[in-house]
């Protein structure tokens, strides 16, 4: 059986997003069917509607992370989660329709669904993000990029017990980030951000994370890092950036990535978010406002995490 559900589509890189009737099918053996209720915007989204990555560029287009909602129904012989379960995750035709079909392996039970999205994607990237880095409680995590993902960073780093310095461009955001904890704050335009960070953190941080989509971010965070730590790139601008391999491999530095997580990183990032060790801070808005929140997203212009919100069909 298949229905018509509302939906906003990207049905060209680079031009705004559309409203548009989508099919949706009844859920097969091993699916469940997903009811939205909120969705988290980030800049993978933006770059997946802009065409900018050399993969995901079939269209039209509806971005998928980020999203949760109630299961309103879940395909013969499966027996994990029922009808009325709030939950989060993965889908495969995306985040921004009213309705997805689901595979069960990509979602966690939640509960308070606006405030849980942005977890399920952002919070998890920075969460396993710094657990790859091995930093234990007491060591310094220099976080590159204080926006709707640094700011998650900078909460889970103390969440854990890290001593925390948050590097920007905005005073704004420094100030925030010094609102949710930041031991120590660089703006990167004043001056060399790579010498100031080595000054606050006495002589470079144990790791870094860099959440900030800029290529100058990339390469000054490699460069914060003190003998054997750990830099983890987690922002995801287009483009490449060179490492200096001499300074690398004579510091023994480890560079690794951070693509969400696994299920595991998934129940931790949510189990110290359900007990409010740590929160996103959020702006509502709903789904119509997605161009806007973009165009926001492009100007660096967004402190917090927007979470769209799908009302009544």
């Amino acid at each position: 059986m298949t229905e018509r559900v509302h939906a906003t589509v990207v049905e060209q890189f680079r031009e705004p997003a559309v409203p548009q009737e989508w099919h949706i099918y009844s859920p097969e053996a091993g699916q469940m069917l997903v009811k939205t209720e909120a969705r988290g915007v980030c800049q993978t989204d933006l770059r997946a509607a802009q065409g900018d990555w050399p993969i995901g560029r079939r269209l039209p287009l509806i971005p998928r992370q980020n999203r949760a909602g109630l299961v309103t129904a879940v395909g013969a012989g499966f027996n994990g989660v029922t009808a009325g379960a709030e939950v989060g995750g993965d889908a495969k035709r995306g985040g921004f329709v009213a309705h997805s079909l689901v595979d069960p392996i990509h979602v966690a039970h939640i509960s308070e669904a606006t405030a849980m999205a942005p977890i399920t994607c952002e919070g998890v990237a920075d969460y396993q993000g710094i657990k790859v880095t091995g930093a234990r409680p007491g060591q310094w995590l220099a976080v590159s990029g204080v926006g709707g993902l640094g700011h998650l960073a900078i909460r889970y780093g103390k969440a854990i017990g890290l001593r925390v310095c948050a590097v920007d461009i905005d005073d704004d955001k420094l100030a925030e980030a010094q609102r949710l904890g930041a031991d120590a704050t660089v703006n990167a335009k004043n001056g060399d951000p790579v010498a100031a960070v080595w000054k606050a953190t006495d002589g470079g941080a144990q790791s870094v994370l860099i959440a900030a989509p800029s290529l100058d971010a990339f390469r000054q965070g490699v460069a914060m890092i003190r003998t054997r730590g750990t830099c983890v790139l987690v922002g995801l601008p287009p483009g490449e950036f060179p490492l200096t391999l001499f300074d690398v491999v004579a510091s023994c530095i480890t560079v690794r990535s951070s693509f969400v997580g696994t299920r595991q990183d998934m129940a931790e990032a949510l189990g110290l978010a359900l007990d409010r060790r740590v929160r996103a801070d959020i702006e509502v808005q709903p789904l119509s406002a997605i161009n806007g929140v973009f165009e926001r997203l492009q100007r660096g212009n967004m402190a917090s995490r927007v979470v769209l919100e799908l009302g009544p069909e």
